[in-house]
């Protein structure tokens, strides 16, 4: 079933209709949909109030003009679900095909954190924030978020799926933060899908794009 990741640049006289929007989003005959703020980091005050995204799952392509008029750029991503583990808001939305891919990878990750454990958490994530723009093979990035604070993620865009499992299993610092999740109990909910990127429309830099993700080793 495909899956979209769409993002939107409003401009800043806009941004209280685009907050509006959030909550009535106008996704229509969708399998599953989320309507984000999104991140320049990891933490409520990286917030960008500027940049919004979607998720979507949907048996037909799906498009959504009101967002569109609100923006002043745009870019979607065509994704299909290679494997997921975990649930967003009590439902497994993708269905992974278990195979695998020959070129550019998405990472989403997606949480919901025990408010007792938020501060704890952040303070964990912050040496992972700082290492991650430097990943070879790091092409995108930005964080998500839904209301209320503490439901978070990230979404990121790797060259392939080696890049992406060298900085997930051997960059240390996100080492150690896989290390204390299970006694730490950081999350109540937690989701973690990988995607094959089939096609990249639109404005790159919408995503973050770092060029120099591309050739560096």
């Amino acid at each position: 079933m495909p899956v979209t990741l769409h993002v939107w640049r409003v401009p800043r006289h806009l941004v209280v209709p685009a907050m509006f929007r959030l909550a009535f989003p106008g996704a229509k005959r969708t399998k599953f949909s989320k309507f984000l703020g999104t991140a320049d980091g990891f933490g409520p005050a990286d917030a960008d109030l500027t940049r919004y995204a979607a998720i979507t799952v949907s048996d037909d392509p799906v498009h959504l003009p009101k967002w569109e008029k609100l923006a002043i750029s745009s870019a979607r991503v065509d994704i299909t679900p290679l494997s997921s583990r975990g649930t967003w808001s009590g439902r497994e939305p993708f269905l992974p095909t278990n195979r695998k891919s020959e070129g550019m990878v998405l990472a989403l990750t997606r949480a919901r954190l025990r408010p007792t454990r938020a501060r704890a958490f952040w303070k964990a994530i912050a040496p992972v924030a700082r290492e991650v723009d430097q990943a070879p093979g790091l092409l995108a990035h930005f964080g998500i978020g839904e209301a209320p604070i503490g439901f978070q993620g990230t979404i990121s865009l790797w060259r392939d799926a080696a890049d992406l499992a060298r900085f997930a299993y051997r960059q240390p610092e996100h080492r150690a933060v896989i290390a204390r999740t299970p006694t730490d109990g950081w999350y109540a909910e937690e989701l973690f899908a990988r995607f094959a990127v089939d096609e990249i429309t639109g404005d790159r830099g919408v995503l973050g794009w770092v060029e120099k993700g591309v050739t560096r080793r």
